[in-house]
């Protein structure tokens, strides 16, 4: 599918266009991971006390909004504007948007009986037994929902406590655990962790689920699954950190471990004897395992199936024999919780989801303080940690003079943020299947991992950029075709006409179109809302020049020179790279 600003204007247009070419024009367009650099506004990044600021301009609003929302919007940059600092306050305090509210199905029954009967709905397996309802509610809510900071918080946490369709079917299922990660956005890391951990949907996907003691056979010994991934990934990672996130080292170099293979044993034994909440009017099973999967609520403990003995955990605790499955439980996390790196370790990837891919040093130790103490005795306080992210004098100024700074947006993050661009409306389901087509299927990675990992660089650099990872060519000729769809299409996406309610996806570009007749005047707007004003003198003239080379004929000229500069700003690397 190409365009026709492809075909007749674009061989003119010596802008950076196709991100099939990110990764090797970073410092030419100003993108990709990040550096040590900083902001206009700010310090070298050595632990700055520079106060911070009471009142945002129009650039650095934009900024905040691309950092700390689903996309920025005109609205949104002005009311950050009007209301300063105090507007990340506001955003924590927002209650979530939420996912729709679904039956919890019981686990014993069919709900979807043979399609092909009369009578029979043939989307119930979709609308049920799929992620496809709580997909479309994600872009639903990140459209329009009042709670953008939270939004954009919880999407980094579906990429640190990882759980996927892979392995969880229902939708309920996987609804209630993004409204748990939208809900525990800001609250302390501890909470998360038990939140997180008691999942009966973390409990089916890492197995802690029916994870039994050993027997005396030795034919059954407790799952090592959630043991290691809640420490390699959930917490503390593979080795020790320092307070700035770099990498302990022994004598010869070489990097220290965080924890052992008896370590994960000891957890591993420290998780038994927890089981699937029980289906309301059921009877619960007398000696635990339940194998019925229902996921509402929280797992239950059965001590009959709980490891007694006593167990080793991180740096030199032991749980003492005896203790019961809740007790043991509490004492592991809380163990798991005070490990020093816990601080560095999450702070550093939700500076990385948020503000740039390689943060100095010095921004990872202030956020690491932060984490071990809020200014109030606290330790792990999300809330405190995601503003101090925020306003860091790394984070904040009207521009970034460090080329390398920045992150490239995931595909879902691209794809809301384009609709928030273009003031679309949508019912969601174009956004989700775009965002698959990037490589990107929501709730689905294939690996406990993500869909990308925080230590991956950008091709042919030593810059970390872990979203790089899912660009490629087909990938980004996917991408082209979206934008290529969603701008031109001329009645917009049309509806599912099996989606109750369905309204598809349509843009509004006439704020845009009324510039017409000045392409200049048209392109400094987009520059102003898209790009923060970042857009170079040379760079506008070129897309000004494919604005022009739209004849100003016919009755749709306006929105057709609307069209072509939108086309050409989305699809650079300036636009879809945080800066």
């Amino acid at each position: 599918m190409v365009s026709p600003i492809q075909s007749t204007r674009f061989r003119s247009f010596t802008f950076c266009v196709s991100s099939i070419a990110l990764a090797l024009t970073l410092a030419a367009c100003g993108g990709g991971g990040g550096g040590s650099g900083s902001s206009g506004s700010s310090s070298s990044g050595s632990g700055s006390t520079e106060a911070a600021a009471t009142t945002y301009t129009q650039q650095d609003a934009t900024r905040l909004a691309d950092q700390a929302t689903m996309g920025p919007t005109p609205a949104l940059v002005q009311q950050i504007m009007s209301t300063g600092p105090a507007w990340i306050d506001k955003q924590i305090a927002t209650p979530p948007t939420g996912y729709p509210t679904m039956t919890a199905l019981n686990p014993q029954t069919n709900y979807c009986p043979n399609p092909a009967l009369p009578g029979q709905d043939p989307q119930c397996y979709r609308d049920l037994y799929t992620a496809f309802p709580i997909q479309r509610a994600f872009f639903q809510n990140a459209l329009n929902g009042q709670d953008q900071l939270r939004q954009r918080v919880a999407l980094a946490y579906q990429q640190i406590f990882v759980v996927s369709t892979v392995t969880i079917g229902p939708a309920y299922a996987m609804g209630l655990y993004q409204q748990m990660l939208l809900n525990d956005a800001f609250v302390n890391f501890r909470q998360i962790l038990n939140d997180v951990t008691l999942s009966p949907v973390m409990g089916a996907y890492l197995n802690m689920a029916n994870n039994n003691k050993a027997n005396s056979s030795g034919t059954v010994s407790p799952n090592e699954n959630y043991a290691r991934e809640v420490m390699q990934l959930f917490s503390i990672g593979p080795n020790m950190l320092n307070a700035d996130g770099s990498i302990v080292t022994d004598s010869y170099g070489q990097p220290v471990p965080s924890y052992s293979q008896d370590t994960i044993e000891g957890f591993a034994s420290t998780f038994t004897g927890w089981t699937y909440p029980t289906y309301p009017g059921a009877t619960p099973p007398q000696y635990g395992n339940n194998y019925n999967q229902y996921f509402a609520g929280q797992m239950v403990p059965y001590d009959i199936n709980h490891d007694m003995t006593a167990k080793t955990l991180l740096l030199g605790k032991t749980l003492p024999a005896g203790q019961s499955s809740v007790l043991d439980l509490k004492e592991g996390l809380d163990n798991i919780f005070n490990h020093p790196n816990v601080g560095p370790f999450i702070g550093k990837q939700l500076i990385q989801f948020l503000v740039t891919s390689n943060p100095s040093p010095g921004y990872v130790s202030r956020i690491t303080a932060v984490f071990n103490n809020n200014g109030k005795g606290v330790r792990g306080d999300m809330g405190a940690v995601v503003k101090a992210i925020l306003t860091d004098p790394e984070a904040r100024g009207d521009s970034v003079s460090n080329p390398n700074f920045g992150r490239l947006k995931e595909p879902a993050l691209y794809v809301a943020s384009t609709l928030r661009a273009l003031n679309a409306t949508s019912d969601g389901e174009y956004a989700l299947n775009e965002s698959a087509n990037l490589g990107m299927n929501l709730f689905s990675s294939e690996t406990v991992f993500g869909f990308y990992h925080p230590a991956d660089v950008v091709p042919g650099t030593n810059l970390l950029g872990p979203q790089f990872v899912l660009t490629g060519v087909s990938t980004n000729v996917n991408q082209l075709n979206y934008l290529n769809q969603l701008i031109y299409s001329q009645n917009g996406v049309q509806p599912d006409t099996s989606l109750p309610g369905a309204i598809g996806t349509q843009i509004d570009l006439f704020s845009y179109a009324a510039l017409a007749p000045n392409p200049s005047a048209m392109v400094a707007l987009f520059n102003t809302n898209l790009l923060h004003g970042t857009l170079p003198a040379a760079e506008a003239s070129a897309i000004i020049a494919a604005v022009n080379a739209v004849p100003a004929t016919g009755p749709d000229w306006q929105i057709a020179r609307a069209q072509a500069a939108a086309y050409l700003i989305l699809a650079s690397p300036r636009y879809q790279i945080v800066r």
